[in-house]
């Protein structure tokens, strides 16, 4: 995550600017679940997201993304609503997960 301090980070201050799913993984989500979505253990649990079942639903992937779980912090107030649905996309097709049904802004909407 960026400090706001021109390393392009953020759109506007406390927003992120990556334009793509896969971008903001890497930004975002990428320093816990790893690179590969595989997750880790250490000083804390870090799930995969490699394989995940519970993916399957965009609603309950989107609202982890937006509020959180457990020790994982949530990030939807630093992003819009489009690049919530644009990383949840991307995770759900992506470290071999295979859900073919997209998530929407609207939906991300809905849940926030």
């Amino acid at each position: 995550m960026g400090t706001g301090d021109g390393d392009g980070a953020f759109i506007t201050p406390g927003k992120f600017s990556e334009p793509t799913g896969e971008k903001m993984y890497k930004r975002v989500c990428a320093g816990c679940h790893m690179p590969d979505a595989k997750g880790a253990k250490g000083a804390g649990m870090y799930p995969a997201l490699a394989g995940d079942p519970n993916l399957a639903s965009g609603d309950y992937t989107v609202y982890v993304v937006l509020k959180g779980l457990h020790g994982m912090p949530g990030v939807g107030r630093m992003m819009t609503d489009q690049q919530v649905a644009d990383v949840v996309n991307y995770v759900r097709t992506n470290f071999g997960n295979k859900y073919k049904d997209r998530v929407t802004a609207a939906q991300v909407k809905d849940v926030r």
